[in-house]
């Protein structure tokens, strides 16, 4: 992955968008007022992958630099829009307002302080929103996070949340490759490979919209990080 070096930019936020016209605004305002109201030299970025609503428009008009990245996959659009990225601080998060983008302290001042290297963010706590994770998730997420913590030895709690940051010296070691959702294993397991400091913090998860529909299949999408792992 060849990344693009802009060191006047303190930090980029990546979202990943498939067909999330509904939110997509709302994420990019939040994201826009935190930059803001830290008096941050910053860009937001959204990765299209292959929307067929008005998604790529809207976050044209909020004010997002928007690129286009065909290859299917949450992985593949996450790489397109790490590797477009040119802040010192990355962080990365779905675009679907189930996470928060006005609330980055946690993950912007320790990675921009140097305590850290990764940051992940974990879900699982009681700030979780009812109905905010299915049933099948519950279960399913702290299995995997526990195979993982015993494969690679770290403490964290959730190998799986999509809200994350890391130091532009942590993506470049990591050069993630992976296109689907085992991208999230394969960050942790570079990171722990290469003796990067990971840390993490907790996090709101929020009840996505009435009627999204989920782009996770959690049969097929559990089992690519179990093989991951293995």
């Amino acid at each position: 992955m060849e990344l693009k070096i802009e060191e006047s930019l303190d930090i980029s936020i990546v979202m990943p968008c498939l067909n999330e016209q509904n939110t997509i605004a709302n994420c990019i305002a939040r994201a826009k007022g935190y930059i803001n109201s830290r008096n941050l030299k910053g860009e937001i970025i959204v990765v299209d992958n292959g929307s067929d609503d008005n998604s790529a428009d809207i976050a044209r008009l909020s004010g997002a630099k928007v690129i286009f990245e065909e290859k299917k996959g949450y992985g593949n659009a996450l790489i397109c829009g790490l590797s477009n990225s040119g802040g010192r601080v990355v962080i990365f998060g779905d675009s679907d307002m189930t996470y928060d983008f006005s609330a980055l302290d946690p993950f912007y001042f320790p990675l921009s302080d140097g305590e850290c290297d990764v940051m992940i963010g974990d879900r699982l706590n009681s700030l979780m929103e009812s109905g905010a994770m299915p049933v099948l998730h519950r279960i399913g997420v702290p299995f995997l996070s526990f195979c993982g913590r015993i494969r690679y030895k770290v403490r964290v709690h959730d190998f799986h949340c999509g809200l994350r940051g890391l130091t532009r010296r942590a993506l470049e070691i990591i050069n993630p490759k992976t296109g689907g959702m085992e991208f999230a294993t394969e960050m942790i397991a570079e990171a722990a490979r290469n003796k990067l400091r990971i840390d993490q913090t907790q996090i709101k998860l929020s009840r996505p919209l009435v009627g999204r529909e989920s782009k996770l299949n959690t049969f097929s999408d559990g089992m690519r990080h179990l093989k991951y792992i293995v």
